[in-house]
């Protein structure tokens, strides 16, 4: 069965850092690309930043462009979101889920609907 396991989600300061990991288990992450969403109270889920199944491709919400890297570890079969210089509105429950495609492929960033194996989330609370 696949699953992903999101961590490293917690309370920080504005400006403050945090690193995400997305975990797999049950299945290797290299047959997959693999995105970042956030969903904040009220408001719809929103993809944050996507990465191919080589790293070869990323993207990145224009929100976050500049501040959030997105990376890889096929070793590891692990994914990771590096959040830096973090704001309130960066405030929500975030989850990483799989799409399936080549290796350079990742899709657009309003296309939530491919991607499945949605982990449970992890809290991301950026406030003084």
């Amino acid at each position: 069965q696949l699953q992903l396991v999101e961590s490293g989600g917690g309370l920080v300061q504005p400006g403050g850092s945090l690193r995400l990991s997305c975990a797999a288990s049950g299945f290797s992450l290299v047959s997959y690309a693999i995105g970042w969403f956030r969903q904040a109270p009220g408001k719809e889920r929103e993809g944050v930043s996507f990465i191919s199944r080589n790293g070869g491709s990323t993207n990145y919400a224009d929100a976050v462009k500049g501040r959030f890297t997105i990376s890889r570890s096929n070793a590891k079969n692990t994914v990771y979101l590096q959040m830096n210089s973090l704001k309130p509105e960066d405030t929500a429950v975030y989850f990483c889920a799989a799409a399936s495609g080549s290796f350079y492929y990742i899709p657009d960033l309003k296309d939530l609907e491919k991607f499945g194996s949605w982990g449970q989330g992890t809290q991301v609370t950026v406030s003084a």
